[in-house]
């Protein structure tokens, strides 16, 4: 039996590039977590997504997706763990506004 990297190349590019237009990137190609935290609009698109990752993913290395109840950022592990495929992320503490929070930068690989 074929790996699903192999079966679904196509759909997985789709929902990789799907994921980033939801993170609306800045300018630096960056997100905040502080950001991702507040707005629960992006979040629920991501969480929308989860249908089709299950289906064209393979999931089981992404402890979030199999228990979703134990996970407090289950959007954030999605994002990290499927955009690595095609994307080096750079991840760093800044302060904005008086708020820590971390500093997400996608590179193409």
């Amino acid at each position: 039996m074929r790996p699903k990297s192999e079966l679904y190349q196509k759909e997985q590019e789709e929902i990789i590039q799907k994921i980033i237009d939801i993170l609306e990137l800045d300018d630096q190609n960056s997100v905040t977590l502080h950001e991702l935290d507040n707005n629960h609009e992006k979040q629920q698109k991501i969480l929308d997504l989860l249908p089709d990752i299950r289906k064209y993913f393979s999931y089981s290395y992404i402890g979030p997706l199999m228990y979703p109840d134990k996970s407090k950022r289950v959007y954030l592990s999605i994002v990290k763990q499927l955009t690595k495929q095609k994307y080096n992320i750079i991840n760093r503490e800044v302060t904005i506004n008086k708020i820590r929070t971390r500093r997400y930068t996608f590179e193409l690989k």
